[in-house]
């Protein structure tokens, strides 16, 4: 119980000396990811209604201060509030409306006050508006009750955007929250950066299309499906899915076709060390650089990352639940870098566990995970499946993300504390 209350910052423990040999870990394998992957200069521009989902090439700046002018923050009258003397009630004349979208033609003077509609410019002379439902009205004239303070319901120039102000900084996707400030900003059109082009390459002959007559040696496929809607969004074009037979020449010939015309080139399987996994020893024949080969967790410790000509190449295990969270962990992450984002660990956040955990120690152990609520302190609770079993995804609808289990621990009380990664899309 005491190894586990010291887990109080990012870090799973896979790092200990004894781990290490020739796998890296976690956060060694992202900061070669950082290090290698330049984010793409290759921009276009959107208008802001056809931005979702896209990454921001630079700054937004606000063309002009928002709001341009003092408006009504709601239907009222617009009244000069140094006008008001002695303790009140005051009875004023409506002298003018003003509707939003019509700049008032007459200042507000003395006791007079201005019918104004919430988002029209306040007139000149006023420095309050009275919410309407606070004011009696006979005729062409009001009574007001309590005096108001000066600068309510005002909106005033410039107090949500300055001109020439940094809205929002490169690198940052878009969302309909980001979207709104481009619009208020003035923003016609936003660069963004074009959408990585992937190419997914899914190796095995005992692969076959999911549903399809296989023999007793074959099975369906999951990674091209799986990895297919894993990659589906704004920001990337799959330019190429293809399966590859356990053939070095016929692996050789698709890698550096597929490397010609993508950013980025995914394979799975064939990554590991037995006779029949072809895929590193054809990138070696065509003189692909490794920036790793092999990291220290489970599942999915032969994942790769390298690069070939001017695509950099992701080598993911084959097993389907290997193969989904090593694309959770470096997928993500190399897209994130080639797009401008950060692809620190800011999205990990601690849980404590729902029960016990027993397992074998000496890599870090991705565990798939569901929230399933909080404890009376309110932190948050996970439940989990008693082992991990790289080749089944039966479960893994069901999961909200990845427990971080410690290389150097065998066994994990109820309530300890551990680390969570939620899944995310792209």
């Amino acid at each position: 119980m005491n190894v586990v209350q010291k887990i109080t910052a990012p870090g799973c423990g896979c790092d200990a000396p004894e781990h290490m040999k020739s796998l890296i870990t976690i956060d060694e394998a992202l900061s070669r990811i950082a290090d290698n992957a330049a984010p793409i200069q290759a921009t276009e521009q959107v208008a802001p209604g056809d931005a979702h989902g896209r990454i921001l090439a630079g700054p937004v700046r606000s063309r002009a201060m928002t709001p341009p002018f003092d408006n009504a923050a709601m239907d009222g009258y617009a009244v000069d509030t140094t006008a008001l003397s002695g303790a009140g009630p005051w009875t004023l004349s409506v002298s003018a409306r003003v509707p939003a979208g019509q700049f008032p033609n007459l200042p507000v003077t003395g006791l007079s006050a201005a019918w104004i509609f919430t988002g029209a410019p306040v007139p000149a002379g006023a420095d309050a508006v009275m919410m309407q439902e606070e004011v009696q009205r006979t005729g062409a004239t009001i009574r007001i009750d309590r005096r108001p303070s000066p600068g309510q319901n005002i909106r005033r120039a410039g107090s949500d955007m300055a001109a020439g102000e940094i809205v929002l900084d490169a690198g940052q996707r878009l969302g309909p929250r980001e979207i709104a400030a481009c619009a208020a900003a003035g923003a016609a059109a936003i660069d963004v950066v074009r959408p990585l082009r992937v190419g997914l390459l899914v190796t095995g002959n005992e692969v076959r299309q999911s549903g399809s007559d296989h023999d007793r040696a074959q099975i369906w496929d999951v990674n091209t499906p799986m990895l297919s809607a894993a990659l589906a969004g704004p920001c990337v074009d799959v330019v190429s899915v293809e399966l590859g037979a356990d053939n070095r020449n016929d692996l050789r010939r698709q890698l550096a076709k597929m490397s010609e015309r993508t950013d980025i080139v995914i394979t799975t399987g064939g990554v590991s060390v037995g006779e029949e996994d072809h895929v590193k020893p054809a990138l070696g024949e065509l003189g692909a650089e490794t920036f790793f080969s092999g990291v220290a967790i489970k599942p999915g410790k032969p994942v790769s990352f390298g690069r070939l000509g001017s695509a950099f190449w992701l080598g993911l295990p084959g097993n389907p639940l290997a193969a989904f969270v090593t694309w959770q962990l470096f997928g993500t992450a190399l897209v994130r870098a080639l797009t401008g984002q950060p692809i620190g660990k800011h999205s990990r956040r601690h849980v404590i566990t729902a029960h016990t955990i027993r397992r074998k120690p000496g890599r870090c152990e991705l565990r798939p995970a569901t929230i399933a609520g909080f404890d009376d302190l309110g932190r948050e609770v996970a439940t989990f499946e008693p082992a991990t079993h790289s080749g089944r995804v039966g479960r893994l609808p069901q999961a909200d993300g990845l427990l971080f289990l410690p290389a150097d621990i065998d066994e994990l009380p109820e309530d300890a504390l551990v680390e969570f990664l939620p899944f995310c899309d792209l």
